[in-house]
């Protein structure tokens, strides 16, 4: 999409939710006015007609659909999340949503080798048993040589596979379609059932949508050789819950969790305690540099809204189509 003029699509006044993020867009642009929403109470100084743009909070599982209802001339929806599963649903067809992409990537990146490592070097265990005053020496499969399938070719997916490089591992990549990029051969999902076959370790990487829920299945995970290990960074519902949990209660593969469906994981749910299995309560983006991050991508999107440009990161156009 090319850069479009701003009298066609006026965007001059935003909402954002945090005093922080308001005090980080000053000075603002000429023309351009920020006020602060956090989508629970009031915005402040604005009525709702005003409003052209919000930014939603950070990850707090709120339902702001009600909200955003009071906002008739919404044109864009700016969400501080990679992922933008749930968001379409909000808002009408003539809202743009734009996504986070790139501010989480190299945090989700370091969440995915650490869980990778975590698991083949055994550290779980480890930690069992220094708090059991236990000493063992086991030896664990580690990372080198082993072959991983990496289901994901986007931002984050790029930064996981040049993490992976160094570890001198077998490396497979898996997109929506079939290709070669600057990386080399990326692979289908329609093969994902017979690279599964060969994999280790498998890391989940891609968006959820219609096309990727349940895309790691009951068949997928039956593939898999024994004593695999999977690995979930992107987003719970991409993995067949149930299918999963049956592999990994029984003993048959492990499992190193970032993400999970339903979120949050119930207390009672066998997973918890299932050896082989690591659970992390949704950390994977939320580093000390998410904040520095998300600042300079809206300092830059609220400057490219000045000036007329189409914002950064649309997954869904409205008025920029």
């Amino acid at each position: 999409m090319a850069d479009i003029d701003s009298r066609k699509v006026p965007v001059h006044t935003l909402t954002v939710p945090t005093p922080e993020l308001l005090e980080a867009l000053q000075p603002l642009p000429e023309g351009m006015n920020a006020v602060l929403w956090d989508l629970i109470g009031e915005p402040e100084g604005v009525a709702y007609e005003a409003i052209d743009a919000v930014v939603l909070p950070y990850a707090n599982g709120a339902d702001y659909g009600d909200a955003l209802d009071r906002v008739p001339n919404l044109l864009l929806l700016q969400a501080q999340s990679t992922g933008y599963d749930g968001l379409p649903e909000l808002v009408g067809e003539q809202t743009a949503i734009a996504s986070a992409a790139g501010v989480h990537a190299a945090a989700t990146a370091e969440m995915a080798l650490t869980l990778v490592l975590a698991a083949q070097r055994g550290i779980d265990t480890a930690l069992s048993a220094q708090h059991e005053g236990r000493w063992e020496a086991v030896r664990y499969p580690g990372l080198a040589d082993r072959r991983v399938l990496l289901v994901g070719v986007g931002g984050i997916g790029r930064e996981i596979a040049a993490r992976l490089r160094p570890f001198d591992v077998e490396l497979t990549r898996v997109g929506s379609t079939a290709r070669t990029d600057d990386d080399g051969a990326v692979h289908g999902t329609g093969e994902l059932a017979d690279l599964a076959a060969r994999a280790e370790i498998l890391v989940v990487i891609t968006p959820l949508n219609e096309q990727t829920r349940h895309l790691i299945d009951a068949r997928v995970l039956a593939a898999l050789p024994d004593g695999a290990l999977v690995v979930n960074v992107a987003r719970g519902a991409v993995v067949d819950s149930e299918a999963l949990t049956k592999e990994v209660v029984s003993g048959r593969l492990r499992a190193a969790l970032d993400v999970f469906d339903p979120e949050p994981l119930p207390a009672g749910h066998p997973l918890r305690q299932a050896p082989g299995a690591i659970i992390t309560p949704h950390w994977g983006g939320n580093t000390a540099a998410f904040e520095p991050r998300i600042k300079a991508l809206l300092r830059e999107q609220v400057a490219r809204l000045a000036a007329g440009k189409e914002p950064l990161n649309l997954v869904r156009p409205g008025p920029w189509a």
